[in-house]
Protein backbone atom coordinates (compact mmCIF):
# COMPACT_ATOMS: atom_id res chain seq x y z
CA UNK A 1 0.00 0.00 0.00
CA UNK A 2 1.04 3.59 -0.55
CA UNK A 3 0.17 6.89 1.05
CA UNK A 4 -3.40 7.99 0.46
CA UNK A 5 -4.31 11.64 -0.12
CA UNK A 6 -7.57 12.98 1.21
CA UNK A 7 -9.59 16.08 0.33
CA UNK A 8 -9.72 18.49 3.25
CA UNK A 9 -13.31 19.52 3.93
CA UNK A 10 -14.92 21.48 1.10
CA UNK A 11 -11.59 22.69 -0.32
CA UNK A 12 -9.57 21.39 -3.27
CA UNK A 13 -6.63 20.83 -0.92
CA UNK A 14 -5.39 17.24 -0.80
CA UNK A 15 -3.40 16.21 2.27
CA UNK A 16 -1.46 13.04 2.98
CA UNK A 17 -3.30 10.77 5.43
CA UNK A 18 -0.26 10.92 7.71
CA UNK A 19 1.42 14.32 7.90
CA UNK A 20 4.73 15.54 9.28
CA UNK A 21 4.17 17.33 12.58
CA UNK A 22 6.89 19.95 12.99
CA UNK A 23 6.37 21.00 16.61
CA UNK A 24 9.25 18.97 18.05
CA UNK A 25 11.83 20.23 15.55
CA UNK A 26 11.29 23.76 16.86
CA UNK A 27 12.81 22.54 20.11
CA UNK A 28 10.48 24.56 22.32
CA UNK A 29 8.86 22.41 25.07
CA UNK A 30 10.54 19.31 23.62
CA UNK A 31 14.01 19.67 25.13
CA UNK A 32 15.83 20.85 22.00
CA UNK A 33 16.31 19.46 18.50
CA UNK A 34 19.10 19.07 15.94
CA UNK A 35 18.53 21.33 12.92
CA UNK A 36 20.28 19.11 10.35
CA UNK A 37 18.39 16.03 11.54
CA UNK A 38 15.13 17.99 11.32
CA UNK A 39 15.75 19.13 7.74
CA UNK A 40 16.69 15.61 6.65
CA UNK A 41 13.59 14.28 8.41
CA UNK A 42 11.28 16.55 6.39
CA UNK A 43 13.12 15.74 3.15
CA UNK A 44 12.71 12.03 3.91
CA UNK A 45 9.00 12.53 4.61
CA UNK A 46 8.41 14.26 1.26
CA UNK A 47 10.41 11.61 -0.62
CA UNK A 48 8.19 8.91 0.89
CA UNK A 49 4.82 10.52 0.16
CA UNK A 50 4.30 12.35 3.47
CA UNK A 51 3.96 15.63 1.60
CA UNK A 52 1.83 17.49 4.15
CA UNK A 53 3.87 19.42 6.73
CA UNK A 54 2.25 21.08 9.73
CA UNK A 55 4.07 23.79 11.62
CA UNK A 56 3.29 27.02 13.53
CA UNK A 57 4.83 30.42 14.08
CA UNK A 58 5.22 29.74 17.80
CA UNK A 59 7.08 26.42 17.35
CA UNK A 60 10.56 27.52 18.30
CA UNK A 61 9.42 31.13 17.73
CA UNK A 62 9.95 30.92 13.98
CA UNK A 63 12.61 28.22 14.00
CA UNK A 64 10.32 25.38 12.93
CA UNK A 65 9.00 27.39 9.97
CA UNK A 66 12.56 28.31 8.96
CA UNK A 67 13.63 24.65 9.03
CA UNK A 68 10.59 23.71 6.95
CA UNK A 69 11.63 26.38 4.41
CA UNK A 70 15.09 24.85 4.04
CA UNK A 71 13.69 21.34 3.68
CA UNK A 72 11.08 22.16 0.99
CA UNK A 73 13.38 24.32 -1.13
CA UNK A 74 13.05 23.09 -4.70
CA UNK A 75 10.11 20.85 -3.68
CA UNK A 76 7.49 23.44 -2.80
CA UNK A 77 5.11 22.35 -5.57
CA UNK A 78 5.13 18.79 -4.17
CA UNK A 79 4.21 19.83 -0.64
CA UNK A 80 1.29 21.19 1.36
CA UNK A 81 2.45 23.61 4.04
CA UNK A 82 0.13 24.07 7.00
CA UNK A 83 0.97 26.66 9.61
CA UNK A 84 -0.73 28.49 12.46
CA UNK A 85 -1.07 32.02 13.76
CA UNK A 86 -2.38 33.85 16.79
CA UNK A 87 0.05 32.84 19.55
CA UNK A 88 2.08 35.97 20.20
CA UNK A 89 5.13 36.56 22.33
CA UNK A 90 6.30 39.97 21.07
CA UNK A 91 3.45 42.03 22.52
CA UNK A 92 1.10 41.78 25.48
CA UNK A 93 -2.27 41.76 23.75
CA UNK A 94 -5.19 39.36 23.73
CA UNK A 95 -5.70 36.53 26.20
CA UNK A 96 -2.73 35.60 28.39
CA UNK A 97 -1.99 31.87 28.05
CA UNK A 98 1.16 31.11 30.02
CA UNK A 99 4.72 32.07 30.84
CA UNK A 100 7.55 29.99 29.38
CA UNK A 101 11.13 30.22 28.18
CA UNK A 102 12.26 30.60 24.60
CA UNK A 103 14.94 28.41 23.02
CA UNK A 104 17.64 30.59 24.59
CA UNK A 105 16.20 30.23 28.08
CA UNK A 106 14.76 33.75 28.14
CA UNK A 107 11.49 34.26 30.06
CA UNK A 108 8.57 35.18 27.80
CA UNK A 109 4.78 35.43 28.03
CA UNK A 110 2.50 33.83 25.44
CA UNK A 111 -0.80 35.45 24.48
CA UNK A 112 -3.60 34.33 22.17
CA UNK A 113 -4.31 37.28 19.91
CA UNK A 114 -5.87 37.22 16.46
CA UNK A 115 -7.22 40.64 15.51
CA UNK A 116 -7.52 41.25 11.78
CA UNK A 117 -4.35 43.37 11.69
CA UNK A 118 -2.41 40.81 13.71
CA UNK A 119 -3.51 37.95 11.43
CA UNK A 120 -2.25 39.89 8.39
CA UNK A 121 1.08 40.63 10.11
CA UNK A 122 1.46 37.03 11.28
CA UNK A 123 0.78 35.76 7.77
CA UNK A 124 3.43 37.98 6.21
CA UNK A 125 5.97 36.88 8.81
CA UNK A 126 5.19 33.20 8.26
CA UNK A 127 5.43 33.61 4.48
CA UNK A 128 8.89 35.10 4.98
CA UNK A 129 9.95 32.37 7.45
CA UNK A 130 8.69 29.65 5.11
CA UNK A 131 10.30 31.16 2.03
CA UNK A 132 7.07 30.87 0.04
CA UNK A 133 4.48 33.18 -1.48
CA UNK A 134 1.46 31.15 -0.34
CA UNK A 135 0.40 28.95 2.58
CA UNK A 136 -1.80 25.95 1.80
CA UNK A 137 -3.70 25.94 5.10
CA UNK A 138 -3.64 28.80 7.61
CA UNK A 139 -5.02 27.93 11.05
CA UNK A 140 -5.76 29.96 14.17
CA UNK A 141 -3.69 28.15 16.81
CA UNK A 142 -5.89 28.63 19.88
CA UNK A 143 -9.18 30.47 20.41
CA UNK A 144 -8.80 34.15 21.27
CA UNK A 145 -11.51 35.25 23.70
CA UNK A 146 -10.66 38.93 23.15
CA UNK A 147 -11.32 39.05 19.40
CA UNK A 148 -14.67 38.21 17.76
CA UNK A 149 -14.42 34.94 15.84
CA UNK A 150 -16.05 36.68 12.86
CA UNK A 151 -13.20 39.21 12.72
CA UNK A 152 -10.55 36.49 12.58
CA UNK A 153 -12.51 34.56 9.93
CA UNK A 154 -12.92 37.75 7.86
CA UNK A 155 -9.13 38.15 7.94
CA UNK A 156 -8.70 34.61 6.60
CA UNK A 157 -11.26 35.30 3.88
CA UNK A 158 -9.29 38.37 2.78
CA UNK A 159 -6.02 36.39 2.75
CA UNK A 160 -7.66 33.76 0.53
CA UNK A 161 -8.83 36.44 -1.92
CA UNK A 162 -5.31 37.91 -1.98
CA UNK A 163 -3.84 34.50 -2.79
CA UNK A 164 -1.64 34.44 0.30
CA UNK A 165 -3.39 31.32 1.63
CA UNK A 166 -5.33 28.56 -0.13
CA UNK A 167 -7.66 27.79 2.77
CA UNK A 168 -8.44 29.00 6.29
CA UNK A 169 -8.95 26.76 9.30
CA UNK A 170 -9.04 26.53 13.08
CA UNK A 171 -7.25 24.58 15.75
CA UNK A 172 -8.43 23.62 19.24
CA UNK A 173 -11.93 24.98 18.56
CA UNK A 174 -15.02 23.58 20.25
CA UNK A 175 -18.12 22.64 18.25
CA UNK A 176 -19.79 25.85 19.42
CA UNK A 177 -16.81 27.96 18.27
CA UNK A 178 -16.80 26.21 14.90
CA UNK A 179 -20.51 26.95 14.51
CA UNK A 180 -19.77 30.65 14.98
CA UNK A 181 -16.79 30.50 12.60
CA UNK A 182 -18.73 29.00 9.67
CA UNK A 183 -21.20 31.89 9.79
CA UNK A 184 -18.37 33.94 8.25
CA UNK A 185 -16.07 31.44 6.53
CA UNK A 186 -16.52 27.76 5.82
CA UNK A 187 -13.41 26.57 7.59
CA UNK A 188 -11.50 23.73 5.94
CA UNK A 189 -10.62 21.88 9.14
CA UNK A 190 -10.13 21.81 12.88
CA UNK A 191 -6.81 20.58 14.27
CA UNK A 192 -7.40 18.93 17.61
CA UNK A 193 -5.69 16.51 20.01
CA UNK A 194 -6.81 12.91 19.53
CA UNK A 195 -5.36 9.59 20.53
CA UNK A 196 -6.34 6.21 21.90
CA UNK A 197 -6.04 7.66 25.40
CA UNK A 198 -7.49 11.12 24.64
CA UNK A 199 -10.81 10.70 22.83
CA UNK A 200 -12.64 13.81 24.02
CA UNK A 201 -13.41 15.04 20.49
CA UNK A 202 -15.63 12.04 19.74
CA UNK A 203 -18.58 13.47 21.70
CA UNK A 204 -19.25 16.78 19.93
CA UNK A 205 -16.42 17.84 17.61
CA UNK A 206 -16.34 14.76 15.37
CA UNK A 207 -20.12 14.69 14.75
CA UNK A 208 -20.13 18.44 14.01
CA UNK A 209 -17.26 18.13 11.55
CA UNK A 210 -18.81 15.15 9.76
CA UNK A 211 -22.19 16.92 9.49
CA UNK A 212 -20.64 20.14 8.14
CA UNK A 213 -17.92 18.57 5.95
CA UNK A 214 -15.04 19.99 7.98
CA UNK A 215 -11.78 18.03 8.01
CA UNK A 216 -10.12 16.92 11.22
CA UNK A 217 -6.36 17.01 11.65
CA UNK A 218 -5.52 14.84 14.64
CA UNK A 219 -2.46 15.91 16.60
CA UNK A 220 -0.60 14.02 19.35
CA UNK A 221 -1.90 10.62 18.14
CA UNK A 222 1.05 8.97 19.91
CA UNK A 223 0.30 11.07 23.01
CA UNK A 224 3.63 12.85 22.68
CA UNK A 225 5.54 9.56 22.50
CA UNK A 226 3.77 7.70 25.27
CA UNK A 227 2.02 5.30 22.88
CA UNK A 228 5.29 4.26 21.23
CA UNK A 229 5.98 1.89 24.13
CA UNK A 230 9.44 3.38 24.58
CA UNK A 231 8.84 5.11 27.91
CA UNK A 232 9.33 3.58 31.33
CA UNK A 233 8.24 5.02 34.67
CA UNK A 234 11.73 6.25 35.52
CA UNK A 235 12.46 7.96 32.19
CA UNK A 236 14.74 11.01 32.46
CA UNK A 237 13.53 13.92 30.35
CA UNK A 238 15.73 16.72 28.98
CA UNK A 239 15.55 20.18 30.51
CA UNK A 240 12.70 22.17 28.98
CA UNK A 241 10.66 19.07 28.07
CA UNK A 242 7.07 19.75 29.13
CA UNK A 243 5.76 16.19 28.83
CA UNK A 244 6.20 15.13 32.49
CA UNK A 245 3.76 17.87 33.53
CA UNK A 246 0.92 16.58 31.33
CA UNK A 247 -1.81 14.31 32.83
CA UNK A 248 -0.84 11.29 30.75
CA UNK A 249 2.70 11.19 32.11
CA UNK A 250 1.46 11.37 35.71
CA UNK A 251 0.27 8.56 37.95
CA UNK A 252 -1.97 6.66 37.90
CA UNK A 253 -2.31 7.30 34.16
CA UNK A 254 1.34 6.57 33.36
CA UNK A 255 1.26 3.04 34.81
CA UNK A 256 -2.11 2.30 33.22
CA UNK A 257 -0.99 3.48 29.78
CA UNK A 258 2.28 1.56 29.99
CA UNK A 259 0.30 -1.60 30.82
CA UNK A 260 -2.10 -0.82 27.96
CA UNK A 261 0.73 -0.43 25.43
CA UNK A 262 2.10 -3.80 26.53
CA UNK A 263 -1.20 -5.46 25.59
CA UNK A 264 -1.40 -3.47 22.37
CA UNK A 265 2.11 -4.54 21.42
CA UNK A 266 0.96 -8.16 21.25
CA UNK A 267 -1.40 -7.19 18.40
CA UNK A 268 1.38 -5.20 16.70
CA UNK A 269 3.80 -8.13 17.01
CA UNK A 270 1.28 -10.49 15.40
CA UNK A 271 1.03 -7.97 12.56
CA UNK A 272 4.82 -7.60 12.40
CA UNK A 273 4.52 -3.83 12.75
CA UNK A 274 5.74 -1.43 15.42
CA UNK A 275 3.46 -0.14 18.14
CA UNK A 276 3.67 3.37 16.66
CA UNK A 277 2.60 2.11 13.25
CA UNK A 278 -0.37 0.27 14.74
CA UNK A 279 -1.47 3.34 16.69
CA UNK A 280 -1.17 5.70 13.70
CA UNK A 281 -3.00 3.25 11.46
CA UNK A 282 -5.87 2.90 13.94
CA UNK A 283 -6.10 6.68 14.35
CA UNK A 284 -6.29 7.52 10.64
CA UNK A 285 -9.18 5.09 10.20
CA UNK A 286 -11.41 6.62 12.88
CA UNK A 287 -14.64 8.39 11.81
CA UNK A 288 -14.13 11.99 10.73
CA UNK A 289 -10.32 11.92 10.83
CA UNK A 290 -8.85 13.31 7.60
CA UNK A 291 -5.19 13.41 8.53
CA UNK A 292 -2.99 12.28 11.41
CA UNK A 293 0.03 14.36 12.43
CA UNK A 294 3.12 12.38 13.37
CA UNK A 295 6.13 14.23 14.73
CA UNK A 296 9.71 13.17 14.01
CA UNK A 297 13.14 14.58 14.79
CA UNK A 298 15.19 12.44 12.40
CA UNK A 299 14.83 10.43 9.17
CA UNK A 300 14.58 7.06 10.94
CA UNK A 301 11.51 8.18 12.90
CA UNK A 302 9.93 9.37 9.65
CA UNK A 303 10.54 6.02 7.94
CA UNK A 304 8.90 4.30 10.91
CA UNK A 305 5.86 6.59 10.69
CA UNK A 306 5.49 6.23 6.91
CA UNK A 307 5.07 2.46 7.23
CA UNK A 308 1.87 3.07 9.20
CA UNK A 309 0.01 3.23 5.86
CA UNK A 310 1.38 -0.08 4.55
CA UNK A 311 -1.34 -2.30 6.02
CA UNK A 312 -5.06 -2.43 6.80
CA UNK A 313 -6.33 -3.61 10.16
CA UNK A 314 -8.93 -6.37 9.99
CA UNK A 315 -12.35 -6.05 11.62
CA UNK A 316 -11.21 -8.52 14.28
CA UNK A 317 -8.05 -6.52 15.02
CA UNK A 318 -10.05 -3.31 15.25
CA UNK A 319 -12.48 -5.03 17.62
CA UNK A 320 -9.66 -6.24 19.87
CA UNK A 321 -7.95 -2.84 19.90
CA UNK A 322 -11.20 -1.04 20.71
CA UNK A 323 -11.89 -3.48 23.54
CA UNK A 324 -8.49 -2.70 25.10
CA UNK A 325 -9.15 1.02 24.73
CA UNK A 326 -12.58 0.74 26.36
CA UNK A 327 -11.04 -1.07 29.34
CA UNK A 328 -8.47 1.71 29.90
CA UNK A 329 -9.38 4.22 32.60
CA UNK A 330 -7.77 7.67 32.31
CA UNK A 331 -7.92 10.32 35.03
CA UNK A 332 -8.30 13.66 33.23
CA UNK A 333 -8.12 15.94 36.29
CA UNK A 334 -4.64 15.54 37.77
Amino acid sequence: MTMDYRILGKTDLRVSEVAFGAWAIGGWLWGGADANDAIRAIETAIDHGMTTIDTAAVYGFGLSEELVAKAVKGKRDKTQILTKFGMVWDEKKGKFYFSTKDNDGKDIDIYAYSSKERVFADCDRSLKNLGTDYIDLYQIHWPDATTPISETMEALEILIKKGKIRAGAVSNYSAEQMARAINTLHIASNQVPYSMVNRGIEKEIVPFCIKNNIGILAYSPLQRGLLTGKFKKDHNFSDGDSRPSTPYYREPNLSRIIEFTGKLKAIADDRKVTLSQLVLNWTKEQPGITCVLAGARNPQQVLDNVKAVDFKLSDEEMKNINRLISELKIETKL
